[in-house]
């Protein structure tokens, strides 16, 4: 199973041509005219996923909410965004939140976002279709300017405080890489964007976070002067990982809608200035 935290590298470890022939043959019932006659799109969101979708002073906010909010309206219904909490693994999300309901008595929701677009996955979970990749996930190294030479070969970084998420892949690798050197340095964070956090309030040197949560942040405290690394990480094993959508097995029309809207919004440029809105920088995934 892919835990959350997992999902955050190991999804994107599967190169680009893992990615091609998710979709079997168009078939299943055409919610999409359900949609229509009720008027509303059920969307799930992850809770405390920022910059996707989080809560900031009691409204429901981030890239994944604006999303649901534009596909809704170009469907011609109105938005209902329903947070959900991480299961064990991902594929527990997407029971949970799509395809069957959540034991707390969550209701299914039509789509799901923020889901890893990869073959492998996509073929245990033969209860849902994993459509309409919208984003390339990568993560990247982040340095307080002048503290720490970001470009330099990470062992140089010895002494130095460098934050990363709990188990996760870029606490894994400062821990784990050229013989546990830097193992001694990592201050651990409840998430990537606190510890992006922690390090513009002065609490580490470096950050190992994905791209959008140090973008986000940055634009959040108005750019500060911080100097991102140039150059790949040595041994890191996670390429990127493509971000996609779920809709029932039963939902394909409703997913080829969602493909054939996202299309537009990539081309007219809507896409990239949803994602510039929250500071972030839109990535084409490598599947689209």
């Amino acid at each position: 199973m892919i835990s959350r935290r997992a999902f955050l590298g190991a999804a994107g470890a599967a190169g680009a041509a893992a990615t091609l022939g998710l979709l079997p043959s168009r078939i299943g019932a055409a919610p999409l005219g359900k949609v229509r006659d009720t008027g509303v799109l059920r969307v799930a969101v992850y809770s405390d996923n920022r910059p996707w979708s989080w809560e900031k002073n009691g409204q429901l906010t981030g890239i994944d909410v604006d999303l649901a909010k534009a596909l809704a309206q170009k469907l011609g219904v109105r938005a209902d965004v329903a947070q959900i909490t991480a299961d064990e693994s991902v594929d527990d999300d997407l029971r949970n939140a799509v395809w069957k309901g959540g034991l707390l008595g969550f209701m299914p929701a039509d789509i799901m976002l923020h889901v890893p677009f990869d073959r492998a996955f996509a073929a245990r979970n033969d209860q849902v279709a994993i459509v309409a990749p919208y984003y390339r996930e990568t993560f990247q190294f982040a340095c307080a300017n002048g503290d720490i030479d970001c470009d330099a070969p990470p062992v140089q970084w010895k002494g130095r405080r460098l934050a990363a998420e709990l188990d996760s892949i870029p606490d894994f690798y400062l821990i784990g890489a050229f013989g546990g050197a830097l193992s001694r340095d990592v201050i651990h964070h409840k998430s990537g964007t606190a510890a992006v956090d922690a390090m513009l309030d002065g609490g580490a040197d470096g950050v190992l976070a994905s791209r959008a949560q140090i973008e986000a942040a940055l634009h959040d405290r108005g750019n500060p002067a911080v100097t991102r690394r140039k150059m790949p990480l040595p041994a890191f094993t996670s390429p990127g990982w493509d971000i996609g959508m779920a809709v029932k097995e039963n939902s394909r029309t409703l997913g080829d809608a969602v493909e054939d809207i996202l299309g537009a919004m990539v081309a007219s440029g809507e896409l990239a200035a949803l994602f510039a809105a929250h500071g972030v920088t839109y990535q084409k995934p490598v599947a689209g």
